[in-house]
């Protein structure tokens, strides 16, 4: 690998074979689990409801936008601290829209970032609500999705 590049690296595996492997669309469950080297946990995954799958599950388009809002998060957290923006608190409640193309596929097509962070102190709201324009420049995954990524943040004071 070249300096300056990282590797990643997963195991996947279907869990949802019925008996009957794939013989028909209905007959094969979409259950699978993600596993990585080194973590505790695993990942259960399944498709959508809409597509046959186990909501109980995380789907391939949940965990894509838990990715892009998980990058965002580390990446806000990494300029505030750069810029001396003391974060006491974030939540997000992102979504994303996935456009069915009509031919049995499709893609998201956009993905809108909620952010509400909560600072220490009064002076510190207007830069922590730039810094998202920074945070999303050093995002990795917003970087590599072929869908823009908007954002919505609120800033709060901590006791306001």
């Amino acid at each position: 690998m070249a300096l300056g590049e990282h590797g990643f690296e997963i195991a996947l595996e279907w869990t949802g074979d019925r008996g009957t492997g794939t013989s028909g669309y209905r007959a094969y469950g979409r259950q699978h689990v993600v596993r990585a080297e080194g973590k505790v946990h695993e990942l259960a995954g399944s498709s959508d409801r809409a597509f046959h799958g186990d909501r109980d599950r995380w789907n391939p388009e949940e965990l894509l936008l838990a990715a892009v809002a998980d990058c965002h998060l580390l990446s806000y957290l990494h300029v505030a601290a750069n810029h001396g923006v003391i974060v006491r608190g974030y939540t997000d409640a992102p979504i994303a829209t996935l456009r069915l193309d009509g031919r049995g596929g499709g893609s998201i097509v956009e993905a809108v970032l909620r952010p509400r962070v909560v600072v220490a102190s009064p002076e510190m709201a207007d830069l922590a609500q730039e810094l998202h324009r920074e945070a999303s420049e050093k995002c990795f995954i917003a970087a590599s999705v072929a869908f823009p990524v908007r954002h919505e943040p609120t800033v709060a004071v901590l006791g306001g």
